[in-house]
């Protein structure tokens, strides 16, 4: 008697071909879930905020191209900084490439700035947004809205004590939760609004 094994080897092989399938899909997916997230714009550890220096801040988070009084400017990638809070906010800065733009914008508008939170700047307070902002003569920080006016102008300091001054920067301030803007050796303090 002869058995005609070709149907369990055509069934076996239908059944093998499904799981070949499968089981790379089930590793890699495992693999993927289970990877670190070092990428920046990932969340900060449970409770911790995060002073975010260039190498972090990607495109993902800050755009490459920033839109101000009525056109858009390359921003400085390398010269960016920012502070991605605990419950996944953010406070970004960025300086731009501004020659496009009028003596009397340029000379107040240096950097581009988003906020996720409220913020309070030298006793000012700045809702959720995207500002232009500088450091002007006299000690003066000033904020803009998109179409270049005036919001408020505070007094900035100068840190002369700063070993390694960079364009723009981010570093923890006085207090806990504050937080210092510097363009060179000047900045201003921040913190959110609670």
């Amino acid at each position: 008697m002869m058995y005609d094994f070709s149907i369990l080897k055509g069934a076996s092989m239908t059944r093998f071909a499904k799981y070949a399938v499968l089981l790379p899909m089930l590793l890699l997916a495992f693999s993927i879930r289970h990877l670190p997230t070092t990428m920046a714009g990932s969340p900060p550890a449970e409770g911790k905020e995060v002073i975010l220096k260039a190498a972090e801040i990607t495109p993902k988070i800050f755009p490459e191209r920033v839109f101000f009084r009525g056109q858009t400017a390359p921003a400085q990638m390398r010269n960016t900084g920012g502070v991605h809070f605990a419950d996944d906010f953010y406070v970004l800065a960025g300086l731009v490439d501004n020659s496009g733009y009028s003596t009397g914008i340029r000379e107040k508008y240096q950097a581009y700035l988003l906020n996720e939170e409220t913020l309070e700047i030298g006793g000012q307070t700045l809702k959720p947004g995207a500002y232009g902002v500088g450091f002007i003569e006299a000690g003066k920080f000033v904020v803009m809205d998109l179409a270049a006016n005036d919001l408020f102008r505070v007094a900035s300091a100068r840190d002369s004590e700063i070993k390694r001054p960079v364009p723009l920067q981010v570093l923890a301030g006085a207090v806990t939760g504050g937080y210092r803007l510097y363009v060179g050796r000047d900045y201003v303090e921040f913190h959110r609004v609670q």
